[in-house]
């Protein structure tokens, strides 16, 4: 039966006049980018209505100009350094049991590994012993649970400690995650807007920074340090205005809003000082961080805590502090452990954020280009003008060919449009030449579904069937074509986002979004015009 429900039709025009009102914020790019500047920085403007929606799309680098790398984080560093660090503990045991396995001499060894040498071999079970007691289980987000972090193997009188698969993979995981975190940190405190920065493959990373005028700029931006500090604190309090003694300051907590910390200048150990920090357990079985300070940190966090049980103190990054826990007891050993209310994720957030005053490894940047901002600009104007011409012959070819019912047409592709663009603007969406692709291709696809309706209509009229009927039957008869040329492309643009990168990725992004704004504007919007005109002229034949 040719009807619709009123409350159908409603909310029909609603979702078609909800995505006008969120794309129209790009219609005046500017205006609401500097609005959105200055609500970042906490000031007032003008330049746009705050009721209205200031979501925008963001310009990839190939629209707005910038630098873009592709480093490649050496992954053999962080292995050799974990093992550095483990020798100092495993030598100290080894040490301790002298009587049962003589004399330790430590030998060349792989990356990764620690080969030790033992005097008395009849004392190798022992040694074995002694070092799995050092080991604790993997602490991953991504599996290997049951798993040991260190396997302990024997090769005559030669005892091999070595980093487990799992733990490889779940260094390589914090490892990627730190690097992200110190990077999105450094580029962040430029102010630049819409930096992307993302994982690509087991070891690489994208950066492409809108704005930056080289590429040789962002590599400095990315090499300078991040301050973290320990520090003593003096007070907590949510007075923003509190008073400071001179040799203190107000520091702002991350995590809780409105709270602040009176914190000593003096840092007691800074992140120099800092070996590691991991993920692990406490002796409840509730996800902690444990860390590690080299000689002199361990040295001078010892002899704070011996001075402050009870007290807190703040890790500090950035002039953040990141956590404040309470001193339970002296931290006498260069390591300690940060107990609270975690998650095994946010344990390992948190493991990330202590680590994040310098990179875990080196980065070798494996690609870098600059894109010129004049260039950014006549790609916008080529895609628009690409965007704009596609769009008019399209809208001309459905007038001429079917009339009334192709205006109709014609109309519901222009919110197809406005719609595209509304969701690629609450979504933060990155919109990319490639991109600007996705859209040309998508009007396409939106006339393939009107020309399918109404090609079954002129048959259905041509099989003598009265107008309602032909009307109806020319939708019901055409979705299945509809559904199945749109299904099959929505999944090859799903494929290209899982298993693409960068341009490729926003490519399916609007082919995605495009393919579900056509289907509906198809099915649903130029159906509520067609069935309403027909409502009011009840025509005795149809001219398509």
């Amino acid at each position: 039966m040719l009807y619709i429900e009123t409350w159908k039709k409603t909310l029909i025009w609603a979702v078609c006049a909800l995505g006008v009102l969120l794309a129209m914020p790009n219609m005046f790019y500017e205006r609401v980018e500097r609005f959105n500047d200055a609500e970042k920085l906490g000031q007032t403007s003008d330049e746009w209505y705050g009721v209205l929606p200031s979501s925008l799309v963001n310009l990839g680098l190939d629209l707005r100009g910038g630098a873009h790398l592709l480093a490649e984080v050496t992954l053999d560093e962080v292995y050799a350094k974990r093992m550095e660090g483990m020798w100092p503990e495993l030598r100290n045991a080894l040490r301790a049991e002298r009587a049962a396995v003589g004399t330790i001499r430590r030998r060349e060894a792989p990356v990764g590994e620690l080969h030790v040498q033992i005097s008395n071999p009849e004392g190798m079970i022992k040694a074995m012993e002694v070092a799995r007691s050092l080991t604790s289980p993997v602490v991953s987000l991504t599996g290997g649970a049951g798993a040991r972090n260190f396997d302990i193997t024997r090769q005559a009188s030669m005892l091999i400690m070595s980093i487990s698969d799992a733990e490889k993979r779940a260094t390589d995981d914090r490892t990627m995650a730190q690097t992200l975190e110190i990077i999105r940190r450094r580029i962040d405190e430029v102010g630049t807007r819409e930096p992307t920065i993302q994982r690509q493959g087991s070891n690489r990373v994208l950066i492409q920074v809108p704005g930056v005028d080289s590429a040789q700029e962002l590599k400095t931006i990315i090499g300078t340090t991040a301050q973290l500090t320990f520090q003593a604190v003096i007070d907590r309090t949510t007075d923003a205005n509190a008073f400071t003694d001179i040799g203190t300051s107000l520091v702002p907590d991350i995590e809780v809003d409105g709270t602040f910390y009176v914190l000593e200048d003096a840092p007691v150990v800074t992140g120099e000082d800092l070996t590691n920090a991991q993920p692990d357990f406490d002796q409840n079985g509730q996800p902690s961080v444990s860390f590690r300070f080299d000689t002199a940190g361990a040295r001078a966090f010892g002899r704070y805590t011996s001075e402050n049980v009870g007290s807190l103190f703040a890790i500090v990054l950035d002039n953040e502090v990141i956590s404040a826990p309470v001193i339970r007891e002296p931290i006498l050993g260069g390591s300690g452990q940060i107990s609270g209310n975690f998650t095994v994720e946010g344990a390992t957030n948190l493991a990330v954020l202590l680590r994040a005053g310098a990179l875990p490894a080196s980065l070798e940047f494996v690609e870098e280009r600059t894109i010129g901002p004049d260039l950014g600009a006549d790609s916008i104007q080529a895609g628009r003008l690409a965007s704009i011409v596609a769009l008019s012959l399209v809208l001309v070819f459905l007038v001429l060919s079917y009339g009334r019912f192709g205006l109709y047409a014609a109309t519901a592709l222009m919110f197809n449009v406005a719609m595209i663009f509304g969701a690629l603007s609450v979504l933060g969406a990155t919109l990319t030449l490639p991109g600007i692709a996705g859209i040309v291709l998508t009007i396409g696809m939106a006339v393939d579904a009107n020309v399918l309706v109404f090609e079954r209509i002129r048959e259905e009229m041509r099989a003598h069937n009265s107008p309602a009927r032909a009307i109806d039957q020319g939708y019901a008869r055409a979705m299945s074509a509809i559904l199945d040329a749109n299904v099959t492309t929505f999944l090859t643009a799903g494929i290209l986002f899982a298993m693409g990168s960068g341009p490729v990725r926003g490519f399916a992004v609007t082919l995605g979004l495009g393919i579900l704004t056509s289907v509906f504007t198809a099915i649903f919007v130029t159906r509520v015009m067609i069935v309403t005109w027909f409502e009011r002229k009840k025509p005795k034949t149809l001219e398509v």
